[in-house]
Order: structure tokens, then sequence, then C-alpha cells
């Protein structure tokens, strides 16, 4: 319930259109009701006998028995014993639901007579047509403002858990498969629409059209009305029944989605190591195994969803035959109903059947939405872990020092330490390389600096303020970050450099681009710098997306800058490009380098040797390889195809 609640609260910023819905929904029931209650004057229009009784009224009032003259102002003895007669039946007939009724009718036929047949048939129709006009356009309206409603949620609540999801901290992402939360965000999203439909479009629309046609018929008979509400227990019982289950094969289903959204993703973007490892097949026939598994869980899925409506249909189909069958007994017999007033009464209770079968599905259709709102809601409660503390300041400019202070991290509570006890100092402009074996912890280090993660233990500072301390995004303002996986958007190069940018000039996106050895290749592209570059860059190679990506954070103009293997998987030509725009990058500003080819660190002012979560060595380049310790092999290793340094 409180997940249908909750879902229900995105509802309030459109309660204008659902109150406007509301309102078409009880015009569209009022005039539903009434198509049904005018077929019984269209009924004696065509069928019955005309009995008017005004005149006949007026003819006893002159002096006589119908059909005998009389004088006026006299009434003989048999002319007042009709008369008493009559107005005790009359008497009778206004009393209880009877009496209603007969109103009711006498009204309508008010409305409706005229003279002839042939002119009450015209004014009927005429009535009739307008009726269908005001529903149908009734009908419209609520749709129209239904569909905005329930649209204008989904797409708030989508923007709700996209945003969301750019609050949750990397390791968030790391727990998570992508094409999970893809289909989170696309197919569960639109699975609660079914939801919002039920609440306000099922649940108040049915009911109310239920309401009136009830109204009818307990107007109409109150005794066949009991007797077509005996099975409505063991209706209630099915539904809720089949509700429980369909909410159980609803969450498989969309699991199965998930694993099937999570398989493409994975294969569209790992396309080249299938396409080298010739595993096609393997892929396919993996693919095909969950297509599988999905359409044998949309097959329970459907078969649980349509049991509820022809089980309903079958108890209201012996609802009716007994109708049938009891109270064309009592007509047949001169008992309950007048045949006209029967006729209604079986219309009316066949027009009720519709909503009572759609709300009949409305259970199962609020199960779907709120299996998937569960699955949603459980990403909209995963509390970031990286937030502003209270009373969080600004980052103000690098002046003297980032400094690590006893910094110890793990990933989980279990996991041995990532980094233990680590004390660094990087001075304001200073470059500091990273090195070490792989899995060290050096990547985990620039994590912490740049707050992806908080330490497990100690601190990071920078110029004395704890970096909990102060706003993420101020602290993100002032870094430049640049990995070895690339990251590039299926955009142009001008709007990849001046990512989120858009007003940048032309000039200053071309500068960053020169100062990043990257001008002349783009200059080549077919549209230049408006050449889109396909999904993450694909039409570029790894040294110019490496480029791009340089130019991108030189036109950034940030403070501190960290570096994560950007030069590991180019090739020499492509690395002297790409580091020479590194050089003019690091020029003034701070930086964090990890590297493992160590001639790209030989120009940094100090070398740090991260080993096993631990800082073994540090200094620069020529102290480091003199020294008899783990930097020393690494260079010797990495080239010894030349004359190694002695140990």
């Amino acid at each position: 319930m409180n997940l249908y609640l909750r879902v229900l609260s995105y509802v309030k910023p459109y309660w204008y259109f659902m109150a406007g819905a509301m309102v078409c929904m009880a015009c569209f029931a009022l005039t539903s009701s009434a198509t049904v209650w005018v077929a019984l004057p269209f009924l004696q229009t065509l069928f019955g006998q005309e009995t008017v009784r005004t005149a006949q009224t007026v003819q006893e009032g002159q002096g006589g028995q119908p059909g005998q003259p009389g004088q006026p102002g006299q009434l003989g003895q048999g002319g007042q014993l009709d008369m008493a007669r009559d107005s005790a039946n009359r008497l009778e007939q206004r009393t209880g639901m009877t009496g209603l009724r007969e109103t009711l009718k006498e009204r309508t036929n008010d409305l409706i007579r005229r003279p002839t047949k042939q002119a009450t048939l015209e004014r009927l129709c005429l009535i009739i047509l307008f009726i269908l006009l005001l529903k149908n356009i009734s009908s419209y309206m609520q749709a129209y403002l239904m569909a905005y409603a329930e649209n204008g949620v989904i797409k708030d609540l989508r923007n709700h858990l996209y945003i969301h999801l750019h609050r949750l901290s990397l390791s968030y992402f790391h727990r998570e498969r992508t094409g999970e939360l893809i289909s989170r965000v696309s197919y569960d999203v639109m699975k609660i629409n079914g939801t919002i439909s039920a609440a306000f479009g099922t649940l108040v629309k049915e009911p109310m059209l239920i309401v009136v046609f009830l109204a009818i018929l307990l107007i109409l008979s109150w005794q066949l009305t009991l007797v077509s509400l005996v099975l409505l227990p063991l209706s209630v019982l099915v539904i809720t029944t089949v509700g429980r289950r369909l909410r159980r094969s609803s969450t498989a289903s969309q699991e199965a989605m998930a694993d099937l959204t999570s398989t493409l993703q994975e294969t569209v973007a790992g396309v080249r190591v299938v396409k080298a490892f010739n595993m096609e097949s393997f892929e396919i026939g993996k693919f095909k195994r969950q297509t599988q598994h999905y359409f044998r869980t949309l097959l329970r899925l459907t078969h649980m969803h349509n049991l509820a409506s022809p089980i309903t249909e079958i108890l209201g189909g012996a609802v009716g035959l007994a109708i049938l069958w009891y109270g064309g007994r009592q007509v047949l017999e001169g008992g309950l109903l007048a045949p006209e007033d029967f006729l209604t009464f079986f219309l009316a209770l066949f027009s009720m059947m519709k909503p009572v079968k759609e709300l009949g599905q409305v259970h199962n259709r609020i199960q779907e939405g709120i299996a998937a709102a569960d699955r949603v809601f459980s990403v909209l409660d995963t509390a970031p872990e990286i937030t502003d503390a209270p009373g969080a300041v600004p980052l103000l400019d690098l002046r003297r020092e980032i400094r690590l202070d006893r910094v110890t991290f793990r990933y989980d509570e279990v996991s041995d330490p990532a980094l233990e006890e680590i004390d660094l100092v990087v001075r304001s402009g200073e470059t500091v390389a990273l090195v070490g074996p792989s899995g060290g912890g050096k990547s985990t280090l620039v994590d912490l600096v740049a707050r992806f993660y908080d330490p497990s233990g100690g601190r990071i500072e920078i110029d004395g303020k704890d970096l909990r301390s102060v706003t993420v995004a101020s602290l993100r303002d002032k870094m430049g970050i640049v990995t070895q996986d690339v990251i590039l958007f299926n955009d142009t190069v001008r709007n990849n450099i001046a990512y989120g940018v858009a007003e940048t000039p032309r000039d200053r996106i071309r500068s960053a681009a020169v100062a990043a050895n990257a001008d002349d290749f783009i200059a080549q592209l077919p549209d230049g710098y408006d050449t889109f570059l396909g999904e993450r860059g694909v039409r570029l190679s790894g040294g110019q997306r490496q480029r791009i990506a340089i130019a991108r954070a030189i036109l950034k103009d940030p403070q501190i800058l960290i570096f994560d293997e950007a030069t590991s998987s180019l090739d020499t030509e492509s690395e002297q490009l790409v580091q020479e725009a590194i050089d003019r990058l690091m020029k003034g500003r701070t930086a964090l380098v990890i590297a493992h080819r160590l001639s790209t660190v030989q120009k940094a002012d100090r070398v740090v040797v991260v080993d096993r979560g631990r800082i073994v060595q540090a200094g620069d380049h020529g102290s480091l390889i003199q020294e008899d310790g783990l930097y020393r092999k690494l260079y010797n290793l990495q080239f010894r195809d030349q004359e190694p340094v002695a140990e």
C-alpha cells in the first residue's frame, strides 16, 4: 500500500488535469445511464399501446365514464368509484422504489412524449443523439486529460530516477549492471503507468458507471438486483488470489527483461571482443536462452493477467442467466415488472457487466505496477554515499597542498584494505607520478582525491580543509581527469570538447584543440569540428580520442589534473603527441599522473611507488633508479632490451 501511495504522490502536480478528467468521467457515467434509461420510452413508443391518461381524466371530468358522453361537471356513481380506485392505485405506486420508478418514468415520458408516435419518435432520436454526443465528448476529454496526467507522471518519475542516478556514488555503479539500470529507467517506469491509469481511470470511472447502472436496477426492481449480487464475494476472492500470483509473475518478467537488456548492452559494447574471439554463436545462444526465459515469464504473466476477466464474465453471465430465468417467469406470470421494464432492467444489467469486468482486472494492473514500482523505488531509496556534509563550504583555489594523512580505504567491510596508512603531500604546482604493479592501489588513491569515495580511515585535506567539509561540486570544478578509457559522446567534436557548455566561443575550442595536438586531424574530418563522432567516439583512433579528452580538460582549465594511464594503450607516435599535449596542460598546475610506462613519468617532480596499498618508495626518477627497490625492478623489466641499471 505504501508503494501505491508513493506512486500516486507523483500525481499532485497534475491534480487539475485529474479533477477535469473526473468531471468528464461523471458526465460519461450519467450519459451512459441516460442512454439505457431512454430505452424504456423508446420501446414504449415503438411497440407499446398509446394510452394518454390525461385525455381519460379530462373525459371523466366532463361527467361520464370513459367512452361515454356526460354532462359537464357531473360524474356518475360508477365514474366516482373508478376515480377513487385510480387515485388509490396511483397513491400506492408513489410509495417506495415502485413510486420512484413510476415518477421517473412519468417525468421522462413528459419530456419525450408528443401528440403522435411519429413526433415522439423524432424527439426521442434527437435526445438520444444529444446524449451520445455528450457521452463521447466526455469520453474523449477524459481520455485526453488522463493521458496528459499519466504521461506527465511517467516523465517526472523517469527524470527523478535519472537525476538520482547521477547523485549516486561510483561504488553503486560498480555493483549494478548497466542493462539492469537501463531496464528500470525505461521498462519498469513504463509499467507503473498502468497503476496510475488503474487508480484514476478504472477505479473512478468504472465504479461511477456501476453506481449509476446499479441505481437503475434498484429503481426498476430491488428484488432482482439483490439476486444479481449473490456471486459478488466469490468474484472478489478469485480476483484477489489471481492478483497476488500476478505480482510475483510480473516481478519475474521484469527481472528477465533486465537480464535481456544487460546482455544486449554488453554485447553491443563488447562487439569487438566478440568478433575477435569468433564468439558470435556463443552470444547468440546466450541471447536466445534469455529470450526463451522472458517468453516463458510473459506467458505466465499473460495467463495470470487474463484469468480474472473470463472468470468475472462467466460469473456475470451466470447471474444474467439466473435473472433472465427468474425475472422472465415473473413477467410471464404478471409479477414484479412490466415487460418493457424488465427489458430495460436486463439492458442495464449487461451494460454494468463491462465496468464490472474492467474493475475485476484493475487489481491485476495495480499489482503489475507495484512490482515495477518496487524495483524503481529500490534505486530511488539508495542513499548516495558521497554527499555534502551539513555546513559544507565551496572550495577556494588550491594555494598550498593536497595532504593525505594516514588514509586507509577498503571497498567493503569484508575485503582487505585497498590502501593502508597512506601519508602523502602534493604541493601546489607539483607533478607527482604514481607507479607500481597493477592492483597496488594507484587508481584508488586518485579516486579518493577526486572524492569518488571517502576514506575508511584518516583524512584528505586541501589547504588544511578536509574534503568532506567542502562541497563536492566545487571540488570537482577544480579538477580535470583524463583516463585510459576515454568516454566521448555521440555528438560533434565541438560539443565533446566544450562538454556541457553550449555557448563556448569557437576560437576557445580551437585553441584547446591546438594545445592538445588535435586540430590537425579534426580539420581532416568530413565536417571538421561539426563531425559527429559516433557512440563512444568509435570513428576515432585511440590517440585521437585521448587528444579530444585532453582538449576537453584544457578548455575546463582546472587547477588539479589527474591522468590515469592516459598513454598506456597508444602506439609510439600517438603517445608522443599525447604526451606533448599532457606536458602543455600540466604547466603551472598540480598533477597526479598514473602510468605503467615509466618513460612517461621521468619528467615528474616526484615519483611515488605504490604496492599492495602502501607507499614503498618516493623520490625523483634519478634517485629511485639508484635505489635497490621496486622502481628499479619495474624499470629493468620494461627496458630489458636495453642495458639494465646495475643492482
